[in-house]
């Protein structure tokens, strides 16, 4: 039995600033396996009259394989007990090693979605456009010198928020 229940999004007091000092985890399904990544870019917002979610993630990055290939997933908050995983699943690669079952973590699903039941917040999102980022579109060039000296930018994702769960 789930230790999680469902919140209307104005319900979950979640302060999009506040979240710029902690790190989530991205985390969809392709073939049967799960995969995640560690984030800390992204926002809350309305785009399309919906309530949606904003995330990038970087084009070498296995996770985007999966959330390319998925129509949902899930970003997942957890305390600070948990940043020494956290960190460990933002430096290695799924592509190496059950980075998850490594970090102790279990998965849990929500319509199909996989999250993580050590979160104290998961949010079940469904992808609604995604758009590499290029750098002839940076009006402030900084951004693009100091972020992308490899010249790998993101790829944008907004995403219709369908579900929050929290402890």
């Amino acid at each position: 039995m789930s230790k999680f229940n469902e919140i209307k999004i104005k319900d979950s007091h979640i302060d999009p600033f506040e979240l710029k000092n902690k790190w989530m985890l991205i985390t969809a399904k392709k073939d049967g396996k799960v995969n995640t990544m560690t984030a800390s870019w992204g926002g809350f917002g309305v785009m399309w009259n919906k309530e949606v979610v904003f995330v990038v993630i970087r084009p070498q990055r296995y996770t985007k394989e999966f959330v390319d290939n998925a129509e949902s997933f899930s970003l997942t908050f957890f305390d600070k007990p948990y940043m020494k995983q956290l960190g460990y699943l933002g430096k290695v690669s799924g592509r190496d090693e059950d980075k998850i079952k490594e970090a102790g973590f279990t998965v849990l699903h929500e319509d199909g979605v996989p999250y993580f039941e050590e979160a104290h917040t998961a949010i079940i999102v469904r992808k609604l456009y995604a758009q590499p980022l290029k750098e002839e579109f940076f009006i402030d060039t900084k951004p693009a010198v100091d972020w992308y000296p490899e010249k790998d930018f993101h790829t944008l994702y907004f995403a219709e928020v369908n579900k929050i769960l929290k402890k």
